[in-house]
């Protein structure tokens, strides 16, 4: 679990700017998409740890699993698309939204999960 200090929840409440990453599951897609603007492009932190858990979610699947992928990546946003993942797959994908549902609970003004 990631450990906040005062000032990074007074940061959090101060930067309520509305901007946010919001992260779709839908039956064969995951999208991520926003800034997290939790800090300046560069030193944002939450927006670091959401890309780089999306980033190894596509590496992963593509070298630890004979499964099919679609995907796009550009600022802001990533679109992966797959049909009948092993359970290799399933299980990836079970841990990146482990680890991007204790960002959201650690930085809720800045990523939103929506699984549907």
């Amino acid at each position: 679990m990631i450990q906040t200090s005062p000032t990074d929840r007074e940061r959090r409440t101060r930067k309520g700017n509305g901007k946010l990453i919001v992260v779709r599951r839908e039956k064969n897609s995951i999208t991520v998409n926003g800034h997290a603007r939790y800090e300046k492009c560069g030193k944002d932190i939450v927006c670091a740890a959401a890309s780089i858990l999306t980033q190894n979610l596509i590496s992963s699947i593509k070298e630890l699993t004979d499964d099919k992928i679609e995907y796009e990546i550009e600022e802001g946003l990533a679109n992966i698309r797959f049909l009948d993942l092993s359970n290799e797959g399933n299980i990836l994908i079970n841990s990146f939204f482990i680890g991007i549902c204790d960002i959201a609970t650690n930085f809720p003004d800045c990523v939103k999960v929506v699984k549907n």
